[in-house]
């Protein structure tokens, strides 16, 4: 797993992710819920979608809309199996171990701190 503030650049640098943002109520559910809840929320949809070794239609199972994990997700490439082994070192073929979860889970929020700050906005604890 690469350094986080290195990767997170780098993804910056790409024109598909570099296009994502939190905007209206993406961006207000973050302010109203916080940075916790949100953080729980992150972890919950990875257990869901990305976790299992064999993710259920792996590559096509995270919405780009809808919840500001989701933006956060294809931003951070922590969207699908392929996109974790390709920016992030994490093989596939096995289920996340909890060290690549936490990662994937500090990945998404470190994301979304950042651009809220990036707009002019901050979340809450």
């Amino acid at each position: 797993m690469r350094d986080l503030d290195e990767t997170l650049r780098a993804l910056a640098r790409q024109p598909f992710r570099a296009k994502f943002h939190l905007r209206g109520r993406d961006a207000a559910t973050v302010e109203l819920r916080g940075m916790e809840v949100i953080r729980k929320h992150a972890a919950d949809l990875l257990a869901k979608r990305v976790v299992p070794a064999q993710p259920h239609n792996d590559g096509k199972q995270t919405p780009y809309r809808g919840h500001p994990v989701f933006v956060a997700q294809h931003a951070t490439a922590t969207c699908c199996r392929t996109c974790l082994e390709r920016w992030h070192g994490i093989p596939k073929g096995h289920d996340l171990t909890r060290e690549e979860r936490d990662y994937a889970v500090d990945v998404i929020c470190r994301w979304i701190a950042a651009d809220l700050a990036a707009s002019g906005r901050r979340a809450p604890r």
